[in-house]
């Protein structure tokens, strides 16, 4: 079973089986076969109600929070970014219906098909389930997402927090040791933040940016202490 079927049995979630197929059909694909139905329209719909539960749930857990920072928070946690992140882990990449331009140039890892995907599934459980079951899909893939990025402190970037913590206590500002793997199609990189020479981490991503914000966060709170990064 995938990760995606354990996850619904799990929540007790069911999919009409004719939109769980048309949540992973692409418009390439479609184009491609007699213009056939595609998952735009769950994606519209599915962007709406990712939306809605992500807001009302960081409305509810920080009561105190100005509606700027509400909103940084909410395009810190609902952004094309996280949800391909979401989407990976799920495994709905090698589940895409994908038109062979797409599949020669890697869409089934193209960041925006996949953040696309994610939304159109959300749609897809929401009128097969209605909106409890989808709440809960919600609730379950984006409710760590929502306490990480609330302790990111300043504009929600662990990079911003620790420099502008390391100003403050004139400790010079991080540098980032890199280490890059993989073939130029499958680049891995590994990142430690340097801070008066002392080395943490490592962080690691698909990308050079994510690899550094990760050593930044183990950085910050490894030198400022987890009450400090949720105070941030």
């Amino acid at each position: 079973m995938s990760r995606l079927g354990e996850v619904l049995d799990e929540l007790g979630i069911q999919v009409e089986p004719d939109l769980f197929a048309l949540a992973f059909v692409h418009r390439s694909y479609a184009y491609e076969n007699g213009r056939a139905p595609n998952n735009e329209r769950l994606e519209f719909l599915g962007d709406s109600v990712l939306g809605l539960v992500v807001t009302t749930q960081l409305y509810r857990q920080f009561p105190d929070l100005p509606e700027g920072r509400l909103a940084k928070l909410r395009a810190a946690v609902v952004n094309a970014r996280t949800l391909a992140v979401v989407a990976r882990d799920l495994g709905l990449g090698p589940l895409l219906k994908l038109g062979k331009g797409e599949l020669a140039t890697g869409g089934a890892e193209k960041d925006s098909i996949l953040s696309d995907t994610v939304e159109a599934l959300i749609a897809a459980v929401y009128v097969s389930s209605g909106f409890d079951a989808a709440g809960r899909l919600v609730h379950f893939l984006f409710d760590p997402l929502i306490a990480d990025a609330a302790q990111a402190g300043a504009g929600l970037d662990w990079k911003t927090s620790l420099q502008e913590a390391c100003s403050t206590r004139e400790l010079g500002l991080p540098t980032y040791d890199i280490e890059v793997q993989g073939p130029d199609h499958d680049r891995r990189f590994t990142a430690w933040a340097v801070v008066e020479e002392k080395r943490f981490g490592p962080g690691r991503g698909s990308s050079k940016k994510r690899a550094e914000q990760e050593a930044a966060r183990v950085a910050f709170v490894g030198l400022f202490g987890a009450a400090a990064a949720a105070d941030a």
